[in-house]
């Protein structure tokens, strides 16, 4: 068994022309499932997301879907990575503090998107019951992906303003951390410019600032 489209068929319409439908590969498959569950998150939020659904939309079946993601929760989870998805490019406006500000920002202002708080609170309930999940439902909003942190400190680290030993996961993602942290703590609603500016100037530049 793969992830495949059912073999093509041929549809005969009353003596026309018979047509037949492209069988889709795995990775196209996914590709649509993936679109149609971050349509159907964005239409009808994480109450209404049903694998019914995302399999219409995407002109596949449910079984094609639950050999690739084993619950409604864990595609929904796929979803709302494709939804926030980070920029490809960092900032990168010659100093360190601007570009941790201009990122958190940024994360800020997904983070206060009503459809997103309802999918994230969805999320965080359902996936208690799923280990899996969610232990990368703690990745993702503990810790956040380094690479873009990273790619940030390790330029701050060439022009001499954070040390190079600063350059570990573990630090990189401390304000992605920190400010997650402070919206599920204290949201709905916004993170507040002087939190932001606080995470940054108060713990993160402290941390990583040549001694």
């Amino acid at each position: 068994m793969d992830d495949t489209d059912p073999p093509p068929t041929v549809a005969d319409g009353g003596g026309a022309k018979a047509t037949r439908r492209q069988r889709r590969n795995a990775a196209e498959v996914q590709s649509a499932v993936l679109l149609a569950a971050v349509e159907e998150l964005s239409e009808n939020g994480y109450d209404g997301f049903t694998m019914d659904r995302v399999a219409a939309r995407a002109g596949t079946s449910k079984t094609a879907i639950y050999r690739r993601w084993p619950s409604r929760t864990a595609l929904a989870f796929a979803a709302y990575k494709q939804m926030v998805a980070r920029p490809e490019d960092p900032p990168d406006t010659g100093d360190l503090r601007s570009d941790v500000l201009e990122l958190l920002h940024a994360a800020a202002d997904r983070m206060d998107s009503p459809v997103q708080t309802q999918i994230i609170r969805g999320l965080v309930i359902d996936a208690r019951h799923e280990p899996e999940v969610m232990a990368d439902l703690r990745d993702e909003f503990g810790q956040g992906a380094p690479g873009t942190m990273l790619t940030i400190l390790a330029r701050a680290v060439a022009r001499g303003e954070a040390r190079q030993d600063s350059l570990i996961p573990r630090i990189a993602t401390l304000p992605i951390a920190l400010l997650r942290s402070e919206y599920f703590m204290f949201g709905p609603g916004p993170v507040s410019d002087q939190v932001i500016t606080e995470i940054v100037d108060q713990v993160f530049l402290p941390l990583v600032r040549p001694r």
